[in-house]
């Protein structure tokens, strides 16, 4: 069973960064594509990116293109999101999942989730 775990999340300011990372134990991710999701209250939990199996295809939503880098080292099962420039409507519980197939897609069902990390933006 795999179990992921994020870390990185905290208080920030507008304009500010933030690393995320989300670290996986119990079974490779190599052959998986990798997600991260946000959610705030009453809403719906979205896709912030998406990076495949390789690291060669990634997917970002349009409030991330240009802020936001999802990596992955799968010689660690770890994936990455640098946020740069980040903005208040960027505060959301962060999760990380685990994809059910190898390539990225842009409706996930993922497997497995993390915890959740918190990130807050002050403006």
């Amino acid at each position: 069973q795999v179990q992921l775990v994020e870390s990185g999340g905290g208080l920030v300011q507008a304009g500010g960064s933030l690393r995320l990372s989300c670290a996986a134990s119990g079974r490779s991710l190599s052959n998986n594509a990798m997600y991260w999701f946000r959610q705030t209250p009453g809403k719906e939990r979205e896709v912030v990116a998406g990076i495949s199996w390789s690291g060669a295809t990634s997917y970002y939503l349009d409030s991330a293109k240009g802020r936001f880098t999802l990596s992955r080292d799968n010689a660690k099962n770890t994936v990455y999101l640098q946020m740069n420039s980040l903005k208040s409507e960027d505060t959301a519980v962060y999760y990380c999942a685990r994809g059910r197939s190898p390539s990225v897609v842009k409706t996930p069902t993922p497997s497995n989730w993390g915890q959740g990390t918190q990130v807050t933006v002050s403006s």
